[in-house]
């Protein structure tokens, strides 16, 4: 890859370093993009073993750059998108994947077709570990920082991604029981 392209390509991604989510670090700030698609693709390295027939390298780099749109068009929360900012999110990733000559470009073209159709183990898996990944984090966060909607999507987001796997079920049971004992002891807490 020409030099120049590389970097400026990098300096694009940069970006997701500077556009925070929705939500919240243990720490109390909030977490940014990059940070998500960081853990997203260490939670999949990490479960090489519980899915052998997938292509795990594969699933990495869907963690990678699934928001990759979002360095232009910065985190829309999932209860706050519509189809138009789907659409325009998606228009972002066609133009910076055109900056992306050769193998380098058309292998991320695959990638984010793959993700859109949903059809691969890999693509399913990468999108239950993103919603996955979303709960994992709010239940890290203190639960000041949650808004009212969030004690419900604790409960559902995420439900038919992980539908596919009897590992990806229990894993999302383990922590939803963890959201209803945060839940359980910020209302104690609340009532002393």
């Amino acid at each position: 890859m020409e030099i120049r392209t590389y970097l400026n390509f990098l300096n694009i991604a940069e970006k997701l370093k500077c556009n925070t989510r929705h939500s919240y670090t243990s720490s109390g700030r909030q977490e940014s993009v990059a940070e998500h698609s960081w853990r997203l693709a260490l939670m999949a390295y990490l479960l090489r073993d519980e899915f052998p027939d997938v292509n795990m390298d594969k699933v990495i780099s869907m963690c990678l750059f699934h928001d990759m749109g979002e360095a232009v068009t910065g985190d829309i929360p999932c209860f706050e998108k519509t189809e138009r900012d789907e659409k325009t999110e998606d228009n972002a990733v066609k133009r910076l994947l055109a900056e992306l000559p050769g193998p380098c470009g058309q292998e991320a073209e695959r990638l984010f077709a793959e993700m859109g159709e949903l059809q691969t183990k890999e693509a399913k898996l990468y999108k239950a570990l993103d919603k996955l990944e979303a709960l994992i984090q709010h239940n890290e966060a203190d639960i000041s920082t949650w808004i009212p909607l969030e004690y419900e999507l604790q409960m559902t987001y995420g439900t038919k991604e992980c539908d596919f796997s009897e590992y990806l079920k229990k894993l999302r049971d383990v922590v939803r029981e963890d959201s209803r004992d945060k839940i359980k002891r910020a209302s104690e807490k609340a009532g002393d």
